[in-house]
């Protein structure tokens, strides 16, 4: 199982790289953790390179970031709080999640923005906030790209880690590897399902 996974991500190169952690940024079809994850695998192959790989996951992690701050900028409250309330069960927010991130964005500052890119909690949704608090659009590029390289730069080297022991333990990291994205798509369709509008004010 896992070749198969490894040798779809090969295929898609660096492009492919670029595109699945743009959609990852927007809505989770596979982690960020598993695409750069498996790139690092690839570079521990020879089948890719570490600066190329880093660069193109890096412009799709900002690309897909950047979708949600244009929202929040261009749109505002009026406009992105009936977007969220139509689409939110297929993009997995809704508009509490995105106050929430809104009170810790103006609560702590800028630099969560950069900081946020470390963790799997609103890593993607600060960046609605950035928009409708109309952030400078340098500054936002700025910290996230920063904070994304780093993460991705660490991404990769654990793949490379990790493809030490793909030999050794096939069986054992085929299972894991599938299981990742298995978690996540179950993940997606369960937020999907249980998903309820907000009650009108």
């Amino acid at each position: 199982m896992h070749s198969l996974i490894i040798e779809a991500i090969a295929r898609g190169g660096y492009f492919g790289i670029f595109v699945l952690m743009a959609l990852e940024n927007i809505f989770p079809p596979i982690p960020s953790e598993v695409i750069m994850g498996i790139g690092g695998v690839l570079v521990a192959r020879g089948e890719m390179a570490f600066w190329p790989l880093m660069i193109w996951g890096t412009l799709g992690t900002v690309t897909g970031n950047y979708a949600w701050y244009w929202v929040g900028d261009r749109w505002g409250y009026e406009r992105t709080r009936p977007f969220i309330d139509r689409w939110g069960r297929w993009l997995t927010i809704d508009f509490e999640h995105m106050e929430a991130a809104s009170r810790f964005f103006q609560s702590h500052g800028q630099w969560v923005v950069f900081f946020l890119r470390f963790s799997p909690f609103m890593r993607t949704l600060i960046s609605l906030p950035a928009g409708l608090a109309h952030m400078k659009l340098w500054r936002f590029l700025l910290f996230t790209t920063a904070g994304s390289a780093i993460w991705n730069a660490l991404l990769i080297y654990g793949g490379t880690v990790l493809a030490r022991y793909l030999a050794e333990y096939e069986t054992i990291m085929g299972w894991a590897i599938a299981g990742l994205i298995a978690l996540a798509i179950a993940g997606y369709i369960y937020r999907v399902v249980t998903w309820k509008p907000r009650q009108a004010d």
